[in-house]
């Protein structure tokens, strides 16, 4: 395993970090065995992964994790969760007791006397203000307290594709870390989200690099055929059918592992979050991961042909 440092906290990170979301869950969505994803977890572990995030609102992740990780050195591993600060109830962000009591329950649940990385989970441009001056005075004392280390935020992109809100939220000098959405069809953090989070030693996760689309060749080329007619792609930039063909070579074997690469390479990310219920799965992701990177031409290809594009519709992969 290779490791980058997590921005300002100092804490040295996993480039690969183990995901607890997404459609499996830890194979909560996939195969429901507990003691699968207990093994999962195990794997990651001794493939040299220490950082693994999860969520309050991720079914019983918080809970697996814990009884998974009851018996091992809590030296080796860091744990990152987040809390709901706008459960879309009256519209109304919650209470500083609800988010003190929130807190209690990862801890609890994640039987941990500390939570390395506490994110506020999906804030947006609408709800950024009220759920800071609300909610981070209560963030500070939780903090004080010793039940946490470091603050994070993360953006919920597919309702905010241009990263408005982590624009606001680089704007103040509060946060340890972010979580952003950066990948192959979706590189436009690079041009201002990751370059100031750098500048600002902010830590930085990368979540689902590689979801839906470049694992779905139909609904790829359905997207790059309805951007083509939308005028974001050249008609003659790349084929409707295997349009990423072309990063398939050498030692990069498909399209998936291509995502990967990309999404870790950028050196502003402190970590590349995978989310997986199969140890064969989880050894695969990370051995792409660590290997050697897209070749520099076809990486500014990329960037040439999707470089511009901001799309918020749907799950764009």
């Amino acid at each position: 395993m290779r490791f980058r440092t997590l921005g300002r906290t100092g804490l040295e990170v996993s480039l690969v970090g183990l995901g607890t979301g997404g459609p499996s869950r830890i194979g909560q969505w996939t195969h429901s065995d507990e003691a699968t994803s207990h093994r999962v977890i195990h794997r990651g572990l001794d493939l040299g992964i220490n950082l693994i995030d999860t969520a309050a609102d991720y079914s019983d992740s918080e809970l697996i994790l814990g009884r998974a990780l009851k018996d091992v050195s809590r030296s080796r591993y860091l744990v990152a969760t987040k809390f709901n600060p706008d459960p879309g109830e009256n519209n109304e962000i919650i209470t500083p007791q609800s988010l003190i009591e929130s807190c209690e329950r990862s801890l609890k649940r994640l039987q941990v006397e500390t939570i390395d990385v506490y994110q506020f989970h999906g804030l947006v441009p609408s709800n950024y203000r009220s759920a800071v001056d609300r909610l981070y005075p209560t963030i500070e004392r939780l903090r004080e307290a010793g039940k946490i280390r470091f603050v994070g935020v993360t953006e919920y992109f597919f309702h905010d594709a241009d990263h408005q809100m982590l624009s606001a939220a680089l704007e103040e000098d509060i946060w340890d870390t972010i979580m952003v959405k950066y990948g192959i069809l979706n590189t436009s953090a690079e041009k201002e989200i990751l370059p100031r989070a750098k500048q600002k030693n902010v830590g930085v996760f990368n979540m689902s690099a590689v979801r839906v689309k470049l694992t779905r060749p139909e609904e790829l080329s359905r997207t790059i055929s309805q951007w083509k007619q939308g005028g974001l792609i050249a008609a003659d930039a790349i084929p409707d059918q295997g349009p990423l063909d072309f990063l398939v070579h050498d030692d990069v074997e498909s399209v998936v592992q291509a995502g990967y690469k990309f999404g870790i390479g950028h050196d502003a990310v402190s970590s590349l979050l995978i989310g997986t219920g199969s140890e064969e799965h989880l050894s695969e992701n990370v051995e792409t991961i660590l290997g050697s990177p897209l070749p520099a031409a076809d990486t500014a290809k990329i960037r040439r042909i999707f470089g511009d594009i901001v799309e918020s519709e749907g799950d764009t992969g």
